[in-house]
């Protein structure tokens, strides 16, 4: 079977399986982290401890409740264990590949991933472009981080020119100031744009003061960083599109994308299990703010088992459009960027960095 046919086979899969019911995901999920536990019990000394540690062997994680006993896998402690890393993987899940994180905290850590995660990311990313309707016989700009100087392509690259033709791509480079990256949207007439969301912040903030109307962009697609409401209303308004946001890591690929019916945002459910826990280590429940701890079903490479990324998030409901995927109201960001208040409650603040040029032009 050609890489095509795989990659088409798995799209038909989620399509499927995100219209289970929740119950039915959880089961799959169980199955999922029995053979993957199973596996790292064999092939990960570190994984090895840490079930040691608690008296746990791999089959007790399948079991109702079962992942919650074994504890927290923290940043710091994936950075120092030298003897994560699984010393063999199944057939079929190579090449193996390395991949670090920014480092936006001062701790990047790197993760080994394999040839199965990466078409797990092909086909969530491809998912979300079938949510949102994109048309792939438009143009689509993407400023990205990983650009180094700004290019055209002939069409929108991988996922999509797996499955479908598609329009020319202009990729540029985030470190591009936004003068020169406005100067290039006018000329390429993107309808589609992928930016980050300080990035669109800027874009925003020129075309407000400069007065000139934007160009025709029908779909923004936020990705890498938390995007505020007001980010996202002011784009809205400007350009008259639709906005979408999508919430992935490094480590682990695309966690949640946006539903395009309720705005929820949908959990991975078929790659990864998202818990959001409070300072209590109990499940938040539908609005209820903790911080995400992952664990990633189909990474046979290194054992992210009750993963802690360093984010907060907000719990969610069950969604109204009929998918019993999970879904998070809203990414709220890094622990970092909270402030603490008297009360002991903590807060994400608005800065209003987007209003520095009304002090300061």
């Amino acid at each position: 079977m050609s890489n095509r046919e795989n990659f088409a086979k798995l799209l038909r899969q989620l399509d499927e399986l995100q219209w289970q019911s929740p119950e039915a995901l959880q089961d799959l999920q169980l199955r999922q982290l029995g053979a993957l536990a199973a596996h790292f019990e064999l092939y990960s000394p570190q994984f090895q401890s840490r079930l040691r540690n608690k008296r746990l062997q791999a089959r007790d994680l399948a079991q109702p409740g079962g992942l919650q006993q074994l504890p927290i896998l923290r940043r710091r402690e994936l950075q120092q264990a030298r003897d994560i890393f699984c010393t063999a993987v199944p057939d079929g899940h190579t090449p193996i590949s390395e991949t670090q994180t920014s480092g936006s905290t001062g701790e990047p850590v790197v993760v080994r991933r394999t040839a199965l995660n990466q078409l797990d990311w092909l086909a969530t990313t491809m998912r979300e472009h079938l949510w949102h309707k994109r048309d792939f016989s438009k143009r689509i700009c993407v400023v990205r981080a990983n650009v180094t100087e700004a290019f055209c392509a002939l069409d929108w690259g991988a996922p999509v020119n797996l499955l479908f033709k598609s329009a020319p791509l202009l990729a540029l480079p985030i470190r591009m100031n936004i003068g020169q990256q406005i100067e290039f949207l006018k000329e390429f007439e993107p309808q589609t744009l992928l930016v980050y969301p300080s990035n669109l912040a800027g874009i925003l903030s020129e075309y407000e003061s400069s007065g000139e109307k934007p160009p025709a962009i029908r779909q923004i697609l936020s990705m890498g960083e938390t995007l505020s409401s007001e980010t996202r209303e002011t784009a809205m308004r400007m350009f008259s599109a639709q906005v979408a946001d999508m919430y992935s890591s490094q480590e682990l690929g695309n966690i949640a994308l946006q539903c395009p019916d309720s705005g929820l945002y949908h959990v991975m459910a078929e790659n990864l299990i998202v818990e959001v826990l409070a300072d209590d280590g109990a499940s938040c429940r539908d609005g209820g703010i903790g911080r995400l701890v992952i664990t990633d079903l189909r990474n046979y490479a290194t054992p992210l088992i009750r993963y802690e990324v360093g984010d907060y998030a907000e719990a969610g409901p069950r969604c109204p459009c009929g998918r019993g995927l999970p879904t998070l109201r809203r990414i709220l960001g890094r622990e970092r960027n909270l402030i603490l208040m008297p009360d002991s409650t903590r807060h994400w603040p608005l800065v209003g960095f987007h209003k520095f040029r009304a002090i300061a032009p």
